[in-house]
C-alpha cells in the first residue's frame, strides 16, 4: 500500500510521539521535520533517520514533498500553520487544542474546506476501547435519562515546567492554563460521551502558581440532554490524580478513569467488566502521566496517525474532525468568559 509522506512542524516534547507513530505506521513515512531552533531541529531529524530539515515551515510545505504534517508547535500557532498547510494542499494532524480562539478555528475550517484537505485533531482518548464502550452506553440510552456527567482533571505541573518554555502559561500562545493545555483532553472526552453543553458557570484563577493563566478551575455545566455536570481542572494537585469521569443516569452509573472502567453498575445490563475493580483500574503508568507529561503512552497517537493516513488514502473523514474537536475549545472559552464576568454563559 502507498505510504503517505509525512512532515512534522515543531520538534519539541510531543514531536517524538508523532515521529515514533509515523515511523511505526504501515501507511505513513517520515520525510521531513521543521523547527525554528536549528540545532534542536537538526538533532531531531538525525534521531529520526536523517530526514530532511528546514527552519521555515512554509519552505517545508512547498519544497519538502510532504502530503501530510503533524503540527506540534505552541497552541497559538496552530491556526496559521494549518491554513498554510491547507493552501499548499497538505493534510493536517494538529495537536490539541486545535487553536485558542474562535476566529482562529474559523480560519482553519475555511482553509481546509476550500483546499479539500483533511484535518484531524489529536484527542487520543477517543481511540481507547473503554472510552468507546462508555460513550455507546450513554448515547444508546443504556443509562436512561442522564442526570450527571462529571470530569475530574487533576494534574501536577511544577514551577519548573512553566519556566521550561516562554510560551507556556501565556494567553497569547498557550491560550489558557490547566483547562486549555492539560484538561482539554478530558473536556473533549466528556463532550464526546455526554453531548453538547448549553450553558456554563465557572470560577478560574491561579491558586498556587505565579502564572497569568489559571492553574485551577471549577465549572458547572448544563448539557443539552438535560443533565448537569461538573468539570474540575487543575495543574496544582500534588501529586496529580488519575483523570476520572462519573456518568450517572436513572438506570445506572459508570466510572471511567485513565486506565479502565472502575464501575459499571447498570440495572438493565448484566455484562461484566474485567477491570471493574477499583484497586486494579488505576496503574502506576496512569499515576505517572498526570504528573509527568513524558510518561504518556503512544498508542493513541499511533491510532490517529494511522487513521489520518487511511482517511487520505481512502478519501474518507478522519476520526476526530475539526468540526468535532472545536467543541472542547469553545466550551473552555465559555468557561473563561464566565470566570471573567461572573455570569452564566450560554453556548447555544
Amino acid at each position: 500500500m502507498e505510504k503517505i509522506k509525512w512532515g512534522i512542524i515543531g520538534c519539541g516534547v510531543i514531536a517524538s510521539w508523532h515521529a515514533d507513530s509515523v515511523s511505526a505506521s504501515e501507511y505513513a513515512e517520515l520525510v521531513a521535520v521543521c523547527d525554528v531552533d536549528e540545532d534542536k531541529g537538526r538533532a531531531f531529524a538525525e534521531q529520526n533517520g536523517g530526514v530532511a530539515f528546514a527552519t521555515d515551515y512554509r519552505q517545508m510545505l512547498e519544497e519538502g514533498g510532504v502530503q501530510a504534517v503533524s503540527i506540534c508547535t505552541p497552541s497559538g500557532l496552530h491556526s496559521e500553520m494549518t491554513v498554510a498547510a491547507a493552501r499548499a494542499g497538505v493534510h493536517v494532524l494538529c495537536e490539541k487544542p486545535m487553536a485558542i480562539t474562535g476566529p482562529q478555528i474559523d480560519a482553519m475550517m475555511e482553509a481546509v474546506e476550500e483546499a479539500g484537505v483533511k484535518l484531524e485533531v489529536i484527542f487520543q482518548r477517543r481511540t481507547y476501547e473503554t472510552s468507546k464502550r462508555v460513550r455507546e452506553a450513554v448515547q444508546s440510552g443504556l443509562l436512561g435519562q442522564m442526570t450527571l456527567g462529571d470530569a475530574y482533571l487533576k494534574y501536577y505541573r511544577s514551577p519548573a515546567y512553566y519556566r521550561s518554555a516562554d510560551w507556556r502559561a501565556t494567553w497569547e500562545l498557550d491560550g489558557g492554563g490547566a483547562l486549555m493545555n492539560q484538561g482539554v483532553h478530558g473536556v473533549d472526552l466528556l463532550l464526546w460521551i455526554m453531548g453538547d453543553v448549553e450553558s456554563v458557570y465557572a470560577k478560574a484563577e491561579s491558586k498556587a502558581r505565579d502564572i497569568e493563566v489559571e492553574d485551577t478551575c471549577v465549572a458547572l455545566l448544563t448539557f443539552a440532554n438535560g443533565a448537569y455536570g461538573v468539570i474540575e481542572g487543575t495543574t496544582s494537585s500534588n501529586p496529580g490524580e488519575p483523570t476520572a469521569f462519573y456518568l450517572h443516569g436513572e438506570k445506572g452509573t459508570i466510572v471511567l478513569t485513565d486506565k479502565g472502567i472502575c464501575k459499571w453498575a447498570v440495572s438493565e445490563d448484566k455484562s461484566t467488566v474485567a477491570d471493574n475493580d477499583p484497586e486494579q483500574c488505576v496503574t502506576r503508568a496512569a499515576l505517572s502521566a498526570v504528573s509527568d507529561p513524558r510518561a504518556m503512552g503512544r498508542a493513541g497517537h499511533q491510532a490517529q496517525v494511522d487513521d489520518l493516513a487511511l482517511a487520505i488514502l481512502k478519501d474518507r473523514e478522519p476520526m476526530v474532525t475539526g468540526e468535532s474537536a472545536r467543541k472542547a475549545v469553545e466550551l473552555i472559552l465559555a468557561i473563561y468568559e464566565s470566570a471573567r464576568t461572573g455570569a452564566e454563559v450560554k453556548l447555544r
